[in-house]
């Protein structure tokens, strides 16, 4: 059986001001690195025994990451932790939102009125000026899926990528409807675990961060 990690970089300065990132390649800030730090270290205490409490043992055979910064920083901390190279995918990139990468949602209400409205009616198709439609983005990540369950039927692989990838890939896996993709809260370095199953995938567990409450209770970020 295959199990997926999927999880989300860590924190940027662009998350914490509310900016569209797109395909920017941000880097992380402290607090990001902090969290990648964090999440490494339970990720290595728990490959012997389970993310999960009660499941099987988890041991990761591999790591895939998106090339962007952000999470690229993050699966090399992860790895480095847990003793496993990234190796690069660009289909784990973020949704190009083209001209309006940088600008907060406010901002491109105000520049760019008519073509948001536009998206916002139908993002499934429709894209930002110069962007990606949540359609194509969709046909990247399909395509990765297939190559990862033909190379590992039977393991655990870690897919680090980006938040709206994340819940693109819970669709695509589960056929839920694309344009319902933000109805899912992914968090920084949070965890979704899902198991692809003989009678299709089921999700485990679903933006799981608790290994991020110490740095909360220290108010670090």
């Amino acid at each position: 059986m295959l199990r997926l990690l999927l999880i989300r970089h860590g924190e940027t300065d662009w998350n914490a001001s509310g900016r569209y990132q797109g395909q920017m390649d941000i880097p992380l800030n402290e607090a990001g690195i902090e969290q990648a730090r964090i999440l490494g270290c339970r990720l290595r205490n728990e490959l012997s025994g389970s993310i999960d409490p009660g499941g099987p043992p988890v041991s990761i055979n591999a790591i895939y990451a998106s090339d962007l910064a952000r999470a690229w920083q993050t699966a090399e901390i992860v790895g480095a932790a847990c003793g496993l190279a990234p190796r690069s995918e660009p289909r784990l990139r973020e949704l190009s939102f083209g001209e309006w990468q940088g600008l907060t949602y406010q901002e491109i209400g105000e520049r760019d009125p008519e073509a948001l409205a536009a998206w916002n009616r139908d993002r499934v198709n429709c894209r930002p000026p110069g962007g990606e439609s949540l359609e194509a983005m969709a046909a990247r990540v399909r395509d990765l899926l297939d190559d990862v369950h033909r190379d590992t039927r039977d393991g655990t692989v870690a897919l680090v990528s980006h938040g709206g990838t994340i819940r693109i890939i819970l669709c695509v896996l589960l056929g839920h409807p694309l344009a319902d993709y933000w109805q899912f809260a992914v968090d920084n370095t949070a965890i979704a675990e899902i198991e692809v199953r003989p009678l299709g995938p089921v999700v485990v567990r679903w933006n799981d961060a608790h290994h991020l409450r110490e740095l909360r209770r220290q108010d670090v970020f």
